[in-house]
């Protein structure tokens, strides 16, 4: 589980800094709409996402614990 969280925090990443990239390029209000509208909720459900996948992760450790 903890690569996959690893894996999806890196591609956050990398979409922010493209996004930032577009900035000096494309500044109007499709530009702050898309932003508002689908990049921020997607930032805020991958680190959702991300801090799920580390939940189940321990979970899944504790079952294999207490399993052995």
């Amino acid at each position: 589980m903890s690569e996959g969280a690893t894996k999806l925090q890196y591609a956050l990443k990398n979409l922010r800094i493209a996004w930032e990239a577009t900035e000096p390029y494309w500044r109007d209000a499709v530009r702050a709409d898309f932003e508002k509208l689908h990049l921020s909720p997607l930032e805020t459900t991958t680190k959702n996402a991300s801090r799920g996948m580390a939940k189940i992760g321990e979970i899944l450790g504790q079952a294999r614990r207490d399993c052995s």
